[in-house]
């Protein structure tokens, strides 16, 4: 439910693309990339979304900045429905909702100056002088970590760390108040994730930010999140305070999730809980939960019926026929 504290709020929202068709034939199926996901990102938070690649995550983070059009479904930014905006009415929004991109190296113009990528946006919005800009590109690339002598230099002449610190800045030059972080640190070494980590947590207290952190690595956003929702096949099986899912996740792929990240602690002995076969395809999930083929748990209602998102403690939410509440029934 929405609150006054939410500066984002996600009702039932869905994308399915067409498959197969022509110009003047229908599509033979539809691709059910997001179907059916609702969570709320309160200001000020860090909202982590993990699970495995192709589960939709992606594809919701760029609904929500409105990169993709939903199907159905409604998001609400700090109170206003922009679901269905066009482009002149959006165009206030892009201001205060950004995102940071996955591939440091595709995601930068290389035909363009750092000093151009940096205050692109600005420079769109109608905003400021040229030297008013430039000084603003300065500071940015000071606060992440890069200077005044990089701005007439190109993408090629930086590592990807680098880059991506230029595509956080780029990010950063609206000031905005929400920020998608789009696997920002996937495609990094790692002791260069830490790096870009430990600059995102820095911002986001200096510019007072809210997150939604999407990622496959549950322990980078254990680090970073303040709540976790874990998708499945394009839905979210379950939310809830980082601290309470590492201690209490409910649901079989948490836990399988979970139990595959390694422990620095030699005295701490973990298994990964086997799960056999493959993701169902998008195009054609199975009926009822869309994790039953692949849950070592699972009984007859999982096969038929598909469970709902329950409350099974405070600000903790399960969809599982293993966790029943009162909703479920």
């Amino acid at each position: 439910m929405d609150t006054d504290t939410d500066i984002l709020s996600i009702t039932h929202l869905t994308k399915h693309f067409p498959v197969g068709g022509g110009l003047i034939s229908r599509p033979t199926a539809r691709v059910k990339a997001v179907d059916g996901v609702s969570f709320t990102v309160g200001r000020g938070e860090s909202f982590g979304l993990v699970g495995e690649s192709g589960c939709g995550k992606t594809t919701l983070g760029q609904m929500i900045v409105r990169l993709i059009e939903p199907s159905s479904g409604k998001i609400r930014f700090d109170g206003d429905d922009i679901t269905h905006l066009d482009r002149a009415h959006m165009r206030p929004y892009r201001r205060r909702l950004q995102i940071i991109f996955q591939d440091p190296y595709s995601s930068l113009d290389p035909r363009m100056t750092i000093e151009s990528i940096v205050t692109e946006s600005l420079h769109a919005q109608g905003c400021t002088s040229r030297q008013e800009r430039k000084k603003a590109a300065i500071q940015l690339l000071e606060k992440v970590g890069l200077g005044k002598e990089d701005l007439e230099k190109y993408p090629h002449e930086f590592s990807g760390g680098q880059r991506q610190r230029i595509g956080i800045a780029r990010a950063l030059c609206v000031r905005p108040e929400l920020i998608v972080c789009d696997e920002p640190v996937s495609a990094l070494d790692v002791s260069i994730q830490a790096q870009v980590i430990n600059l995102l947590e820095d911002l986001k207290e200096d510019f007072n930010l809210s997150f939604v952190f999407i990622s496959h690595d549950i322990s980078v956003v254990e680090h970073v999140c303040d709540r976790i929702a874990v998708m499945y096949l394009g839905s979210i099986v379950e939310i809830a305070p980082t601290d309470r899912f590492i201690l209490d996740a409910r649901h079989p792929y948490s836990k399988a999730l979970l139990s595959a990240v390694p422990r620095p602690d030699p005295a701490v002995a973990t298994r990964p809980l086997a799960i056999e076969g493959d993701v169902p395809s998008p195009i054609d999930p199975p009926p009822g939960c869309a994790f039953h083929l692949r849950c070592p748990y699972a009984f007859e209602p999982c096969r038929s019926r598909r469970p709902r998102l329950v409350k099974v403690g405070t600000d903790h939410d399960v969809a599982c026929w293993l966790e029943p509440g009162e909703e479920m029934f």
